[in-house]
């Protein structure tokens, strides 16, 4: 039996581990460098930039993250996203400006993230891959909502704790790669010429972008991922003025129900919706945004934590259908890693637009439980809109 026959092969292992342990510090890290922040006494609207650093990074290297990650053993790509990941790291414990760091970390990041999803169908047979993304889905939750918890009440006791445990999950992150086997490569013919590469991911985008049902899942998904990216961190603002509680904890846990309800929601999604019948997600993603504009003026811990799991339940059956579609529509077209590589690029623009919303308000002493109503209800509004043209185009 080979390698590529088994599910739980060496090489599917050390790539579960590796993605735990990285995912793990990557939403650790990002708690870590919120308390640093506010160690040093930084103004509040640097606590959100710090996603923006970590998101332009993802935009710039869309174009050449696919390729890259095609070009060369995935495995060692794997290995050297996570050493990018851990120099960020230790570039902020040795008080390299948080930002900067972070950012680097997202250059680190953004590398990872087509290697991690390209090297299953290197690793296991066709049939199994439906449950070889699940399993890396599955530790991916857990790691998001350990790494928030744990990256909450360490920064409580010490940032640098928080930032040397960041770090030592990053090395034997790195370490956990290295014993993935050294696969074939790809496409060993892969040019890395910069203008070819942008003149293909265009194309793509090109492509992608002109596909009714591919616009509706990249324009869908990406409202998704922008209003949860921008959720987390409106937590961090909204905890010690709603419910009066000064650490780092609070928030950190609140953001880990929201992981446990898009659980929930993709569940329930993948057994009552399917691409026939992706209409039935727009409710959901209406209920979003309700759901923030409840959350806003709530002051009951256990209310927040409902709602918030709320919110996840209903990003989860909204979001999880949309990616089917993307990829099937993707395979159709462009094939699937350029879907992918469009895809990051919508999400990671619109995250980057809604963080960058917040913080403007910020800056503008707009009071946070204001900003977080005002939130859900562009939320509401985009993906309003959003379902009136889907349906408009469905009956003509």
């Amino acid at each position: 039996m080979t390698a590529h026959s088994q599910l739980f092969s060496r090489g599917m292992i050390a790539v579960l581990i590796a993605q735990f342990l990285s995912a793990l510090a990557d939403n650790a890290l990002l708690f870590a460098a919120i308390a640093l922040l506010k160690s040093q006494s930084a103004p509040d609207w640097q606590i959100p930039m710090l996603q923006e650093f970590f998101l332009i990074a993802f935009i710039l290297l869309a174009p050449f993250v696919g390729p890259f990650a095609d070009g060369f053993a995935k495995g060692r790509v794997m290995l050297a996203a996570n050493c990018i990941k851990l120099l960020g790291a230790t570039a902020m414990f040795l008080q390299v400006p948080p930002l900067l760091a972070y950012g680097l970390v997202g250059a680190g990041a953004a590398a990872y993230s087509p290697a991690k999803y390209g090297i299953l169908s290197e690793l296991v047979a066709p049939d199994k891959l439906v449950k070889a993304n699940g399993m890396i889905e599955g530790s991916t939750i857990v790691a998001i909502l350990l790494g928030a918890v744990l990256g909450g009440k360490l920064a409580d006791v010490s940032t640098n704790i928080a930032l040397v445990s960041v770090c030592i999950c990053y090395l034997f992150a790195a370490i956990a790669n290295t014993f993935i086997p050294k696969l074939p490569v790809a496409r060993p013919d892969t040019k890395l010429q910069p203008s070819k590469l942008i003149n293909e991911f265009l194309a793509a985008l090109k492509i992608l972008s002109f596909n009714q049902d591919a616009r509706f899942s990249l324009i869908g998904s990406s409202i998704f991922w922008g209003a949860g990216s921008t959720l987390r961190l409106l937590l961090v603002a909204w905890v010690p003025v709603a419910l009066n509680i000064n650490d780092m904890s609070m928030p950190a846990n609140l953001s880990g129900t929201v992981a446990i309800g898009i659980a929930v929601g993709a569940g329930l999604a993948a057994n009552l919706v399917s691409i026939k019948n992706i209409n039935h997600v727009l409710p959901a993603g209406l209920l979003i945004g309700i759901f923030i504009m409840l959350f806003a003026y709530t002051s009951s811990f256990i209310i927040a934590v409902i709602l918030l799991v709320l919110v996840g339940a209903a990003g989860g059956f909204y979001v999880v259908p949309l990616n089917a579609l993307l990829q099937e529509r993707g395979h159709e077209t462009v094939g699937a890693g350029n879907a992918v590589a469009v895809q990051n690029f919508f999400e990671n623009f619109c995250m980057l637009t809604m963080v960058g919303f917040y913080v403007v308000m910020q800056k503008n002493n707009v009071p946070v439980v204001s900003i977080t109503f005002i939130f859900g209800g562009l939320v509401l509004f985009c993906i309003g809109l959003l379902s009136f043209i889907r349906l408009r185009q469905k009956k003509h």
